[in-house]
């Protein structure tokens, strides 16, 4: 990923809401979600830029209202524009009366799906989280020997993910306690989330043609926040042999916006493990990978309860991590998930799995924070949490900030807890 005059920190814009330091969505980010106005049926394809969004095709800079097909279109066609639009919005643009009309507030919009999501995998790229879970189910053994070789994922389900501010039903399922004679079916009494990104596929591969990992980026769109709710106690009762199943398809959140490869490219970070692990094999391994193949995105998780809703009480942040303390990158991803010939296709969304830190209270779900349950997480306002509560409001955030160069957000990936049916 090269830089460009895009990324110059001192490019500011006609819309004056970019160019608060503040701002997730400078003219230095553009990043691309489905919008449609008030009372409007059909979803359009727009950009963010500070607190409004730009309609592309009302704008004429778009000819299609389908996201899919505009990421088929590979990079090329996603770099003219992303030139285009920064040279349209930056301040003294003459396009500025033209475009001003092709404006509408973010406040004024419902945001949809980023695209259409074929298929979805969901990863385990952080071996810090996978190591605090082992330890739970898996005391003696808490990480698995094929953990440092292959990057483990699982096939997820697409109809369940929703996007930002939805409501997650409490799941129904069948678990079963230590000391039980015989399982249960209810509510789950678990509930919790996980810090995820989610990756974009761009332009897919034929079946049967393996994604080279020095071409692996070519093919990846941008990325996004990602919650993979799930339920620990059913989760607990049915992961083994096959993994999750009915603990995670009930709901997954995204970010409505995705933030691009290219709007990525100055916080990239070079890739490399601690030492003694494993170097990958060669399919999963370049000097580029090696380089740049990391990226420092800061991950944050806020609650607000309830309680804390009806006090008037902003939400508290939970916890902080970063993705460059990934152990897989994204390229190695795409690698791995074609290296049997599987072919992808635009819009399907990889998982990265819940990014937990390397430091105590950097675990990525409420199953790290609170020992499993056994140390409830001790609130502002005096309430305490081992899991999620109905009425409960999870709001992740992420942002990448580099001296010399503008911070960019991914905005909000929220969503509230309300009671499972009767």
């Amino acid at each position: 990923m090269q830089l460009d005059e895009t990324h110059d920190a001192a490019l500011s814009s006609w819309v004056a809401a970019a160019n608060d330091p503040a701002t997730d969505f400078p003219i230095q980010n553009l990043p691309f979600g489905r919008f449609r106005r008030r009372g409007e049926t059909k979803f359009r394809i727009g950009v963010a830029i500070g607190d409004q969004v730009l309609d592309l095709a009302g704008a004429a800079l778009i000819d299609t209202d389908d996201m899919n097909a505009f990421m088929q279109a590979g990079a090329t066609r996603r770099n003219t524009l992303r030139s285009a639009l920064s040279e349209a919005l930056r301040t003294g643009s003459p396009k500025q009366r033209t475009l001003q009309a092709c404006l509408v507030p973010q406040t004024a919009v419902e945001m949809g799906l980023p695209c259409l999501i074929g298929d979805y995998t969901d990863f385990y790229t952080s071996i810090h989280h996978a190591t605090n879970v082992g330890r739970q189910f898996r005391p003696d053994n808490p990480l698995l020997p094929n953990y440092r070789w292959i990057p483990i994922g699982y096939h997820g389900r697409a109809s369940s993910i929703g996007v930002s501010t939805q409501s997650i039903r409490r799941p129904v399922g069948q678990f079963k306690g230590p000391d039980d004679a015989a399982p249960s079916v209810g509510p789950t009494r678990r509930l919790d989330y996980e810090l995820e990104l989610g990756a974009f596929i761009a332009s897919g591969n034929a079946q049967g043609e393996p994604i080279p990992i020095a071409d692996a980026e070519a093919h990846l769109f941008g990325l996004a926040l990602f919650n993979d709710w799930t339920a620990r106690d059913i989760q607990a009762w049915e992961y083994q042999p096959l993994g999750p199943f009915l603990s995670k398809n009930f709901a997954s959140t995204l970010s409505p916006w995705i933030v691009t490869m290219e709007a990525l490219a100055p916080f990239r970070v070079p890739f490399a493990r601690p030492a003694g692990e494993p170097a990958p094999l060669p399919y999963l391994d370049t000097a580029a990978n090696r380089a740049s193949g990391a990226i420092d995105i800061a991950l944050e998780v806020w609650l607000q309860t309830c309680g804390m809703r009806n006090d008037g009480a902003p939400a508290q942040r939970l916890m902080q991590s970063n993705f460059r303390d990934s152990y897989w990158t994204l390229a190695q991803l795409v690698a791995h998930h074609t290296v049997n010939g599987c072919n992808l296709q635009a819009g399907d969304l990889f998982g990265s799995g819940t990014q937990s830190g390397p430091d105590p209270g950097q675990g990525g779900s409420m199953l790290e924070l609170s020992g499993g349950g056994k140390q409830p997480l001790h609130l502002a306002n005096g309430e305490r949490r081992s899991f999620l509560e109905d009425g409960d409001t999870v709001i992740l955030r992420g942002y990448c900030e580099r001296r010399g160069f503008r911070r960019i957000g991914f905005g909000e990936c929220a969503g509230t807890i309300v009671p499972a049916r009767d």
